[in-house]
Parts: structure tokens; sequence; C-alpha cells
């Protein structure tokens, strides 16, 4: 075996530690972004997939001559399969009813091709290395690139390719190993003249796949969308795609629904005004979440507030909020605010390392799906919110829905109590959510009446909110337990609770 044999296939399999981890991180994303955030599609896929790479491995031993050229067959078959996977599940998503079985076959079959290249390639290496160099070098290259998959998937990849060009640009890379083993080892292959065109022939799928991946993207999520894309784009953190009917514009964030324009001054004016209108004098209001400015929107309607900070992970949603004619019109331009900061960090970590006192805080995050947004809603960064509240202020948590997440929302009130607020719970129906719960959360005395409330708000009264804070049998306080830091039940119990009422 030549020097230059020896050293593609070196290289070979760097690219196939890259591309098979991609291939695992793609699927694993997708899943979450399809099925909802859940650690459980991240902890499946990935078990699905190393499983799949295993059974590859073991079926490596009935591959017997020609090794090469069947390295090079394997790798063109996962440049397609691996490369057009985000294709094929993005579009299939709203076609086929198990939606699952085609995402875990693909999984396999992706995990059963990679498997099988390691293997292969230790065999056409190991008669001109010693066995303890070569596996000294293989599982170098292997490891090295599964670092640098683990770290540009996040970092690079997915802001600025997306998930389908992620998956469609590694089936490039895959093809063009294969070309390169092609072109340098020409003579040492049989029927390497066959091989070079079908590479070339996937080369040119791909590239014709990436060159139209937006295309295919939108035309995808006008499947998924009942409602015309009027944006979408891929953030380091989430999907973000907005979408309108006649005067109806919604947001989605990893394909949930955050708001309807139609009804989504029920949602506001029940998360600000009684917290609001219940402190004497709100100069300094901080929100957590809420990067769509429409909070924001429902405090500037109290003239006394002299600042308003706005903690929001997303920068992409802030800009978005503040740049679109549309959307700012809906939210009233608020986060041009002269009053308001904007600070686009992790609320876990900003908390931790501040210390102004707030006379309200509003606080909007995303339902507890995943373990990241789980530990927003932990006893630990409860007590770090109490330190931020003013004795005398308030705090308001959106807290799901306590009809179709009952035990969930009530052990937001529990882990309230739990490291020493006094609660009010409360409840208002959102036609686009149904029932939406919250709970005010104060330091001294249990928040009651409201005070007095800005004039023309569409939904929020006196008489209105006697009747929020009443709880029917199929709402009422139940026994939870709190939710820690250490076990992040409240996950766990909310994925099951929601999972009721997925179609």
């Amino acid at each position: 075996m030549s020097k230059r044999l020896q050293f593609v296939l070196l290289i070979s399999v760097f690219v196939v530690a890259t591309c098979g981890l991609i291939y695992e991180l793609v699927a694993g994303t997708l899943a979450s972004y399809l099925l909802g955030d859940s650690v459980t599609q991240f902890s499946t896929i990935i078990g699905a997939y190393l499983f799949s790479m295993g059974i590859g491995s073991f079926l490596s031993k009935y591959f017997l001559n020609d090794l090469i050229r069947w390295f090079i067959r394997i790798e063109i078959l996962v440049g397609l399969v691996g490369g057009f996977s985000s294709v094929i599940l993005f579009l299939l998503f709203e076609q086929v009813s198990h939606f699952r079985i085609v995402l875990y076959l693909l999984v396999a079959l992706t995990g059963i091709l990679v498997g099988l290249e390691i293997p292969l390639l230790m065999r056409i290496l190991k008669d001109r290395l010693e066995f303890s160099e070569l596996v000294s070098k293989v599982f170098t290259f292997d490891y090295i690139g599964a670092l640098l998959a683990s770290v540009i998937f996040p970092l690079l990849l997915i802001p600025y390719l997306g998930i389908m060009r992620t998956s469609l640009f590694f089936g490039l890379i895959n093809i063009a190993i294969a070309i390169l083993v092609c072109v340098w080892l020409r003579k040492e292959i049989n029927g390497a003249r066959w091989l070079l065109p079908q590479a070339i022939i996937s080369l040119v799928l791909l590239i014709a796949g990436f060159i139209f991946s937006e295309e295919l993207l939108k035309f995808a999520e006008a499947q998924a969308y009942h409602d015309s894309v009027i944006y979408a784009r891929s953030s380091p953190y989430q999907r973000i795609v907005v979408t309108k009917s006649g005067a109806d514009v919604r947001l989605f964030l990893n394909g949930n629904l955050q708001f309807s324009s139609n009804d989504e001054y029920r949602y506001h004016e029940a998360l600000v005004h009684p917290a609001m209108s219940m402190v004497k004098h709100p100069k300094r209001v901080l929100v957590m979440g809420g990067g769509d400015g429409l909070a924001v929107r429902e405090i500037l309607k109290y003239p006394e507030v002299e600042t308003i900070t706005l903690v929001d992970l997303d920068p992409a949603v802030t800009n978005l909020f503040n740049s679109n004619a549309l959307l700012t019109d809906l939210n009233k331009n608020s986060l041009h605010s002269s009053k308001l900061t904007i600070i686009n960090q992790d609320a876990f970590v900003w908390i931790k390392n501040h210390d102004t006192l707030y006379d309200v805080v509003i606080i909007d995050f995303p339902d507890p799906s995943n373990y990241s947004l789980g530990k927003l809603y932990t006893n630990t960064f409860y007590r770090e919110l109490r330190h931020i509240v003013d004795p005398n202020g308030l705090a308001v948590i959106q807290s799901t829905s306590p009809y179709f997440a009952r035990k969930s929302f009530w052990i937001i009130d529990e882990t309230l109590r739990q490291v020493g607020f006094n609660t009010l719970p409360y409840h208002a129906y959102i036609p686009s959510f149904g029932e939406w719960g919250y709970v005010l959360a104060s330091q001294t005395s249990q928040p009651d009446s409201l005070g007095l409330l800005p004039e023309n708000l569409k939904y929020l009264s006196r008489s209105t909110f006697e009747q929020m804070t009443f709880f029917p049998p199929d709402m009422a306080h139940t026994e939870s337990g709190y939710n820690s830091l250490n076990n992040q039940r409240l996950v766990q119990v909310f994925e099951q609770e929601w999972s009721n009422y997925q179609p």
C-alpha cells in the first residue's frame, strides 16, 4: 500500500467521523423541531443511531473482496442518504401519518452505512500498519472528527447554513471523498471508471439540492403551516417562522405557536396588568422572555414607568420585532422605546450576576418542554428571582395551561411557594391556546385585588380578574411537588401531560 493511499484513507476516517456525527445531530435537531423540544427525541435518536452503527460494523465482515471499491460505494450512499435526509424529513412531515417510522428508518440506514465504513477502512489499512499504530491512528482521526462536528454544528452550521443545507453540505463532502479516492487510487481499484460517474451524478444532485434548499424548505413549511409563511429563519437557538392569513399574524418557534395577533391581547393583558396595577408606582420593570415586545407594549401604558429591562436569549427574535413593519405595528414599536434596554443573554446566567431591585418582574418564558427551559422554572432560579424583586414588588410567571397540563401548572406554583413566595394563581381563556395559567408572586402579603387599570383594555377588568382567580374542579389545585434543578421533574410531567393532547 502506497503512502498516498494511507494518507487518503486516514483523511477518509476523519471525514467519515465528522459527517456521521453531523447526520446524527441533524436527525436529533429535526426530531426536536418537528416532534417537540424534548430530551427524549435526542436520546432515542442517538441510541438508535449508535445501535445501527453497531449493526453496520457487524455486517462489514461479509465484505470480503474489493474493499476500496466497496468503501467508495458506501461513501456515495452515505452522501446521498445522509445529505438528503433533512430534505426527505421536512417534505414528508405533513404527508405521512407515521412520520416517526420514516425518521427512524432514515436514522437506521444512515447509521448502518456509517458503521460499515470504519471497519472497512481498518481492514484496508491493516496490511501496512502495525496493529497498535493502526488502532491509534484510526481512532485518533475518528475522535478528532467527532469533536470538530460537535463544535461547529451549534456554532457555525445551524446559524449560517440551517439544518437542510448542513446535511446537504456534508453529503457533498462524503461524495467529494469518494471522488478523491476514485481519482487518486484508480489504478488500485477494480471498476473505478464505473464508480466515478456514479459519484459525479450524486455530487450534481446534492449541489442542486443545496442551491434550491431554500425553495425546498419554503415548500415544506408551506405544507406544515396552514397560513402563508412570510418569514422563516433558523437562529442558533430555534427555528423562527411568522405566518399571515388575512389580518391574523402568528409566530412559531420550533413549530410551537407563540401567539396569534387575533387574541394575543388577552394573553398579554392577563400577563402584565394584574402585577402592574397592584404595585404602587412601578418605576423599574424587568421582562424576561417576551422578545416580541408585546408585554413591553402593555407596560408602556403606565406613564410612571421609568426603566424597562428586557432579557431575551435570542437576538434574532428581538431584531425581527424591532425591524419588521408588520410586527412593529403589532407591538406599537415598543422595542424602540427610550425607556427600554434590551439584553440578549440566557436569563439563568444573567439573574445570577444581577442585583438591581425591580418593582415588577414579568416572566414570559416558553413552556418547560425541555431541560434547557425547565431550569428557568426551578427553585434554584426562583431563589435568584427573590433577590431582584423589591420587597413591595411583584413577579408574574406564565405557567402553561392548568387545563391541559394541570400538574405542571401547580408544580410551578408550589416551586414558587417552596422558596418563600406568596402566590396567587389565575388563568385566562385564550382562543388560540385554550385556558392559560399565570402565577403572581410576592415576598410580603399574598397579592389580592387589582389596582387602577389603564383605559381601553380589550379584555381585563376587575370583574374579569375575579373570575380568573377561580379554578373549577378540573383545574383545581392538586398536590404535585416542586421542581428542582437536580431532577427537573416538571419537564417530565409537562411532556407526559401535553402528549395526551397531541394529534
